[in-house]
This record gives C-alpha cells, structure tokens and sequence, in this order.
C-alpha cells in the first residue's frame, strides 16, 4: 500500500504507515496529550490527536527517557504537510 501524502504528487510515493491517513490496514493510533484533570471516570485532556468520542484503550506516562534517542530524521516533505496542520 503506498501513494503520495494527501495525494501531492510533488511528494514521493511513501508505504502507508509513513503517513497519517485515515485509511489504514490498522486502526490504533498512538498520541502523547497532557491530562487537564479527572472527573470521576472522565479524562480531560488537551493535545489529544483524536476526534472526541474516539474510544481510549490504553493511557501511559510520559518519561523523558522515552523520547527520541539521537537527532530524529524526517523527509522533507512531511515538514511540508505539518505546515498549518495544527
């Protein structure tokens, strides 16, 4: 499965997982948010990569020591399309 990121054909042809579309063989996503508070069994968050309703099935800390290790890499053009994205 591969095709250029939001169909830019400026972009090169890329595997599904090196994109964030929608359309994936697996549903999981994984995001780092920051926890506002707890109601009862009800998380604020803010950050959170979702769309609200979106089932939560596992939650983690965060540790520095999870971060990238090294100079993280990217391509080009997904410094392009993260442009505006938020």
């Amino acid at each position: 499965m591969s095709r250029h990121p939001r169909g830019n054909k400026d972009w090169p042809e890329v595997g599904i997982f090196a994109q964030r579309a929608k359309d994936r063989p697996n549903r999981l996503g994984v995001t780092v948010c920051r926890v506002l508070r707890v109601d009862g069994s009800s998380l604020h968050v803010s950050g959170l990569d979702a769309i609200d309703g979106t089932p939560v099935v596992d939650i983690k800390p965060w540790m520095v020591e999870f971060g990238p290790r090294g100079e993280v890499v990217q391509p080009s053009w997904s410094s392009e399309l993260m442009k505006g994205y938020w």
